[in-house]
Order: C-alpha cells, then structure tokens, then sequence
C-alpha cells in the first residue's frame, strides 16, 4: 500500500518547467524535460523520474557540468543518418531532437540511424524507443554513462549502466517496451534506495575485495572513488552468465562512442584527474525501423501482440498467477497512477521545497503540512 503523498500530474509538470526555467533552460526545452521525467514516475520507475530532477540535473547545472541551454551542432547529415553535438547541453533535449528527425527519415527510407556526442544524461531509454511506437514504428537506443559496472572477473568499474532499450508497437494498450541497464541494478535505484534508507539486495554490487555491499549510501561514495562496482546481468563470474550483461554493456559502450567518436570509459567520470568537475561528454544512439517498408505495421503489431499474448497466457510457476511482457507493468503503473498523481517521498519532498524557496516559485504542496 502506497504511502507517500501524491502531487497532481498538472502541478508537478508546472512545477518541473518553472523549476527548470529558474535555472536557465527555456520554456520550449523545460517542456520536454519534465515531460521526460514524468513519464518514469507513470511507468513506475521511480529511479529516474522526479527523484532525480535537483541531483542529475539542477545540481549538475549549478555545478557547470550541464548546460542549460542546449546548441545542437549538426555534424552529419545524410538521407538515413544523422550526428549531433550537444556540447554538454540538455541531453533529454538533443534526444528529443534526433528522435523527432530519424522518425522523418524513416517514413521515407524505412530506416534511419543517429548519434549524439558531447552530451548529457538522457532520461529513461524508454522514453525515445516509444516516440518511435508512437510514430507506428520500432525503435532501438542505448547510452554510455559514468564507470559503474565490472567486467565479467574484475571488481574496477569501467563501463556505465548502458542500457540496451528496444520498443516494438503492437495491438495492444502499450508496445513492447525493454528498457533496463546491462548491470543487475543501475546508479538511480541505489540512490532511491539511499533516500528510503533502504539497502540494496546482496549480489548486485562488489567491491574491490570481491565482497558485497549492500549499504546504499556507502555504495553511492564507493562507486565515485572506485572502490565499488555494479555487477552486469547475471551477477559476479561465470556461473549465472554474467559474461552475457558484460558483452551487452561493451556492445552500447563501443556503439555510444564509436559512431559519435566520442569518449568512452574512463574518461566519463565527470571529474578531471584532478578530481575537479567536468563536463561528461556522454554518447547516445538511436535507429527508427518502419515496419510499412517489411511486411507492414498492421502485421508487426498483431504478430507482436499474439506473441505477447501468448507468454502471458502460458503455464505458470507454482505459487504465480500472472506472467508479465515487457512494457506491461510500467502500464499497469500508469493506470494505478493516472488519476492519483506522482508519489513522493521525504526526501524528494525537501528538495522540491528547497528548490521552490530558492527560486521563489509560488507552489504550496499539501504534504508541507507532515514534513
């Protein structure tokens, strides 16, 4: 039973503009990032949406390691593919951009590829593969980010979360959506659990003596000086094929600089060697397919349904009621939430007044009256 107050869908995305205005970002570009990160609390994943609005993004505004106003260079520009640099603006912004050109290209040429170098953290993955849904078409993205998760064997942190995100479209109320970090656990869900005074579960982070640590606010400190590390999908070694998240992560992290020509690894900590702030210079890719230029969108999405349909309507495991299909519990999420508002938590509760005082914004939230 959820037991944090709710806020109303229409105040926190006025809120999350003029939040974002007060500190720098226009109006058109503070639309499309609070539209991102409400669109993480409606799916439930509360790891990337409005508890990370004054950390990731204010924070690092202030900090001078995000621009708040976002000059998309075009570096490439051709009739299937597209490069942009964002020089370190708002990387949900330049995302939004690119989506919103590849989605063009492929209504004439049925596919379309594009990347982005020197930017930013980009929201939920999730959030560009369904404009592509939207759009009646499939779309496919990944990211690199600030050295998290180890290597198959190792205990240093190399790579980021790198989210590997596909989304299908089908007959159903909501596409197919697989939107999840290549680690067991990604950067955002410990920082929730650090803000509920929660740890995080044994087996998803290690640290350099090869143990695990499951205090999240330890573990947030350990993975910034390096003492600590993610592990990828499938845990630590070999046994339960972690070698399979470790490839899928060095697949979005070669992707996220290759084709940007950008940095990668190391070189993404957001600190100099001297341990001073800087810009992350973070790579992101995109590809739209159009399925009217295969055998039509009609047929993706029945045939994509019928296959959902059937995983669902599967035998059970003993003590399971209900098999889910990717995309199906962040809608459920939505429908549990629509008419309730965004949740949110104590911690959240303080920064959204800090933030508010600071800018002298004029909202009163009725969970000020419990804090």
């Amino acid at each position: 039973m959820e037991s944090r107050p709710y806020v109303a869908w229409d105040v926190m995305n006025r809120f999350l503009i003029d939040a974002f205005k007060g500190y720098g970002v226009p109006e058109e570009d503070a639309k499309i990032c609070a539209d991102v990160l409400l669109e993480s609390d409606r799916r439930g994943i509360e790891s990337h949406g409005c508890n990370r609005f004054k950390p990731i993004y204010i924070d690092r505004i202030v900090k001078g390691t995000l621009k708040p106003v976002t000059e998309i260079e075009v570096l490439k520009d051709t009739p299937t593919t597209l490069v942009y640099d964002a020089h370190d603006g708002m990387g949900m912004v330049a995302s939004y951009r690119m989506m919103e050109a590849l989605i063009e290209k492929a209504k004439k040429y049925g596919m379309a590829g594009g990347a982005i170098r020197n930017s930013t953290h980009y929201g939920i993955a999730g959030y560009w593969t369904t404009m592509a849904t939207k759009a009646g078409m499939i779309g496919v993205t990944g990211t690199n980010a600030r050295p998290s998760i180890a290597p198959t064997f190792g205990v240093e942190n190399m790579m980021g979360t790198n989210p590997l995100t596909w989304a299908i479209p089908t007959d159903e109320e909501f596409p197919f959506c697989i939107d999840c970090a290549t680690s067991v656990v990604q950067r955002g869900k410990i920082e929730y659990y650090a803000r509920e005074g929660k740890d995080t579960p044994a087996g998803m982070v290690i640290s350099h003596d090869g143990s695990s640590m499951t205090d999240s606010s330890a573990i947030l400190k350990a993975l910034v000086d390096g003492t600590a590390a993610l592990t990828p999908l499938g845990g630590a070694g070999d046994e339960m094929c972690g070698y399979k998240g470790y490839g899928y992560a060095a697949v979005v992290e070669i992707l996220s600089a290759a084709l940007t020509g950008g940095p990668f690894m190391k070189a993404l900590t957001g600190v100099d060697q001297n341990g001073n702030p800087q810009m992350y210079h973070l790579g992101h890719f995109f590809f739209v397919i159009n399925p009217e230029f295969f055998m039509g969108l009609d047929t993706c999405k029945k045939t994509a349904g019928d296959i959902c349909r059937a995983l669902r309507a599967s035998e059970k495991a003993p003590g399971h009621d209900r098999i889910y299909t990717a995309g199906e519990k962040e809608w459920l999420a939505w429908c549990e939430r629509k008419d309730k508002g965004v949740p949110i938590g104590e911690a959240v509760q303080r920064e959204m007044i800090a933030v508010r005082d600071q800018l002298k914004l004029p909202y009163h939230f009725d969970f000020e009256a419990a804090i």
